[in-house]
């Protein structure tokens, strides 16, 4: 009688990339993202504190054309990791854990994350 053969573990090569697996990768990634623009709004936090030239140099940074488009990035790595956590705190009910319902609420976060990204943005130059 031959020895029986173990079973494999599933690799990558078996499973396709769908978008709810992308998502979820991007969620962990913008969660680490977070960390470095949570310490540039403390670094702001104390040029405010010490005011004069630190403070003129730190805005001088953020509202530059990099500067800008961190902030940028950052709104949006907000938002979608915010989104994110709703989409998983619904999860935690069990609801829209069908195939369909994971794709659409999927869709919805990465919609909603873009739109009001941009919205803040539109808002934040109506108003500079």
């Amino acid at each position: 009688m031959a020895p029986r053969a173990k079973p494999l573990s599933p690799h990558l090569q078996i499973y396709r990339f769908t978008l709810t697996m992308t998502m979820s990768i991007v969620h962990r990634a913008t969660g680490i993202a977070l960390y470095g623009g949570s310490l540039l709004l403390a670094l702001w936090l104390v040029a405010t504190a010490f005011g004069g030239g630190f403070f003129d140099g730190v805005n001088a940074l953020y509202g530059s054309w990099f500067g800008q488009f961190v902030l940028f990035a950052y709104t949006c790595v907000l938002f979608h990791h915010m989104l994110g956590g709703i989409r998983h705190f619904i999860w935690d009910f069990t609801q829209m854990m069908d195939p369909a319902g994971r794709e659409l609420i999927v869709r919805l976060q990465l919609g909603a994350s873009i739109l009001l990204t941009l919205l803040v943005w539109a808002l934040f130059v109506w108003f500079k």
